[in-house]
């Protein structure tokens, strides 16, 4: 079986002297980057402040529209912001907690980032309600949706959990959150750029994410979508100059707050991250989704059966339509073999409760997968043998 989408390795340096299969914390860098810095000096060198009205200012906008692309986005609907943490801080201080609606429900599985921020918003009223799980892979999903009641105003959840790779029923959720009056924040990180994701198929409130991961975009871009007609009325208190209707005209006093997607940004854009981003979007788009999507499946499938056979713990779903881009394999002392792997150039990383995280993306070769898991199994002798 001839594999189209190994057309697209060549553009990643790394992969010429690792196995990279981390692309669930960091993918690889496309070559394109290079350029893309270099215009960025060049822009900045020789065209000064006037880079600004020529380029710069709608730079925000137009990766936004990018990104949306990818998940079926109105043109307009996008922002982009540092990171996901912010994303949701400006979707939470568009909203009161100090009323009967005041809950906010999510999982013990979120990130911990976005955990930390919820939490914090119980000194503004915020009533947090953490649905636990029962395996450290999947959420119990009735219990999440019996959480979920007239007094919740928010639910951020993520579409593929970052421990175990395990995909949430996002549409149930949304819906069960819509019947009683609640909006939900879909937090697409461990998603979007090898799980399709429709979110107006899905109607979603909100969106998030960023592009370092499986989008190859690199650090310094998160995503905002607002459904555009709450983008068209809610009002973020988390604001800045950017949001304004006039940001060049420094008016003093209260916001007047532009369309979106500028009316959820705030300040002044991070311009390198953004150039940075896009040779990453525009391959994953070539590439397509889908067949993305049908790989990845295939390939950690693989894993799966790998990590079984050595009778190793697989902390993720065997169910491929439960599962994300990442196996999770809890082999015996996993901390120790992970730093062992990246020694030898096989990058993966370690998280606890998970184990060793292996992430094939659509640039892998079958050959690596049994690469990564021959050098685990050599590992595992060696340290046999240390200990006798």
């Amino acid at each position: 079986m001839t594999d189209h989408l190994l057309q697209y390795r060549s553009e990643f340096p790394i992969l010429d002297r690792t196995t990279y299969l981390i692309s669930n914390s960091l993918g690889a860098m496309p070559r394109g980057v290079y350029d893309a810095m270099q215009g960025y000096a060049d822009t900045w060198a020789m065209r000064g402040v006037r880079a600004w009205e020529e380029r710069w200012w709608m730079l925000a906008a137009e990766v936004g529209d990018e990104i949306g692309v990818l998940m079926n986005a109105p043109n307009g609907s996008v922002s982009t912001h540092q990171n996901v943490t912010t994303c949701q801080a400006v979707v939470a201080s568009c909203f009161d907690f100090s009323g009967k609606r005041n809950k906010v429900v999510y999982s013990d599985m979120n990130f911990p980032s976005v955990m930390y921020f919820w939490e914090a918003q119980q000194s503004r009223g915020a009533r947090v309600h953490m649905v636990k799980t029962d395996d450290g892979i999947t959420i119990p999903l009735q219990r999440l949706l019996d959480a979920i009641d007239e007094t919740t105003l928010l639910v951020p959840i993520s579409h593929v959990i970052f421990r175990s790779a395990f995909i949430q029923d996002a549409r149930a959720i949304i819906e069960k959150a819509h019947k009683v009056g609640a909006l939900v924040v879909l937090d697409t990180f461990q998603s979007l750029g090898t799980v399709p994701v429709d979110v107006q198929a899905l109607n979603t409130d909100f969106a998030c994410g960023g592009v370092l991961k499986w989008l190859c975009g690199g650090p310094g871009v998160g995503y905002l979508y607002v459904r555009p007609d709450l983008g068209n009325k809610l009002k973020p208190t988390f604001t800045g100059w950017t949001a304004h209707e006039n940001p060049f005209a420094f008016e003093i006093g209260p916001n007047r707050y532009t369309d979106p997607p500028y009316r959820f940004m705030n300040g002044t854009p991070h311009i390198p991250a953004l150039e940075a981003a896009r040779p990453g979007l525009k391959i994953i788009a070539d590439a397509g989704i889908e067949r993305i999507r049908e790989k990845s499946k295939r390939q950690t499938g693989r894993l799966i059966d790998l990590a079984t056979k050595h009778g190793w713990r697989v902390n993720t779903p065997r169910d491929a339509e439960q599962r994300g881009g990442t196996v999770s394999i809890d082999m015996p002392d996993a901390k120790e073999v992970c730093r062992e792997l990246i020694k030898r150039e096989i990058l993966v990383d370690y998280r606890p409760k998970a184990g060793v995280r292996m992430s094939p993306h659509f640039y892998n070769t079958d050959e690596e997968l049994e690469i990564g898991i021959g050098a685990v199994e050599e590992i595992l002798k060696e340290r046999a043998v240390a200990v006798r």
